[in-house]
């Protein structure tokens, strides 16, 4: 059952590679405000498994124990649609791609690209952080959201309620692989690269790329925040520190490392730096940032293509390197 959590939070992590890869390896739009979005569907989630913990809880009340703790009464008024799982399951949607859509058309309608909209976006991410610490929000404050016990009627905890949420994942990042395939090759695919490529070209050719821009945010946007849906059941816990900075960077490695503007590359790179990960800060803690980072560094100068491009950087060089044996021998014979 450990090992099923641990992977099924993986492919979690993995579809919300995909997401920002859709983003910034096919639209050239780097955001680092990712990790907001999957945590403001995890969070939507987390309100409905919440209220269905009832009674068992410490407190025995039908409030939420963080409630109980701050001393309310009754549960808010913007809590209650959360007793229905299909308003739960629409608000994963419409939350993180309305606030992806607000900021989005904010930003791209002022002309903001490049790095500073990457700060902009970090900065949101930022505030929002800030925001969802407070308790007077009613949304747990630091401690978050946990101790869930039920998910439409069964126990969260049993091993086959997760194996469905484990193939619900490997589902779901089926599916975004397969639809940003799909777009990738469409008209609209075509012009999404090309304003990564050259936006001003493309604005000369009288296409409205603020509306491409808007379009791929708020999509990747909802795409981030269905995987944390699918996260927070498995792992248990919801809190900001899954929205901070530090997330959205961590998003960027894994796209970076496993291959940026490829298919398949955020998927490995999201697997393989969470599995360095996990084996780093076992046995040396106080080194994986450090670890992290140099990786980072690495695949930026010496694999541009990340993993998934190592084969054909490699056949590159082997090409490289025999064309200049040839050349040597070529030289030697003439002399």
């Amino acid at each position: 059952s450990f090992q099923l959590n641990i992977w099924g939070k993986y492919l979690c992590y993995a579809a919300l590679a995909v997401s920002l890869n859709w983003l910034w390896g096919y639209t050239g739009i780097l955001c680092l405000c990712q990790s907001l979005f999957f945590a403001l569907g995890g969070y939507m989630m987390g309100m409905y498994l919440m209220l269905m913990i009832g009674k068992l809880g410490a407190y025995k009340s039908d409030l939420p124990d963080f409630m109980v703790f701050l001393g309310y009464k009754e549960l808010p008024a913007f809590w209650k649609p959360f007793y229905s799982f299909l308003f739960s399951g629409a608000a994963v949607l419409w939350v993180p791609g309305v606030v992806a859509f607000v900021f989005g058309w904010l930003a791209f309608r002022s002309r903001i690209k490049g790095v500073y909209f990457s700060i902009l976006s970090q900065a949101l991410t930022y505030a929002a952080c800030l925001l969802f610490f407070r308790n007077d929000l009613v949304m747990g404050g630091n401690n978050g959201f946990t101790d869930f016990r039920f998910l439409l009627g069964m126990d969260i905890r049993a091993r086959g309620t997760q194996l469905l949420l484990y193939e619900g994942t490997v589902l779901f990042l089926a599916a975004c692989i397969v639809f940003v395939a799909w777009v990738t090759h469409t008209k609209f695919g075509m012009i999404q690269q090309a304003v990564r490529d050259s936006e001003n070209r493309v604005l000369f050719s009288g296409y409205a790329t603020t509306a491409y821009k808007l379009f791929v945010f708020t999509v990747s946007g909802i795409m981030a925040g269905i995987a944390g849906a699918f996260y927070v059941p498995q792992v248990g816990i919801i809190n900001p520190s899954e929205m901070a900075t530090s997330k959205s960077l961590d998003v960027v490695v894994w796209v970076a490392v496993g291959g940026r503007g490829t298919l398949y590359g955020p998927v490995f790179g999201a697997i393989l730096v969470n599995l360095m990960k996990s084996y780093t800060t076992r046995y040396f803690p106080d080194y994986w940032l450090i670890i992290s980072g140099a990786l980072f560094v690495f695949v930026v100068l010496f694999m541009p293509d990340g993993v998934v491009g190592l084969p054909k950087q490699l056949a590159g060089l082997r090409k490289k390197w025999s064309a200049r044996q040839q050349r040597i021998a070529a030289g030697a014979q003439a002399a």
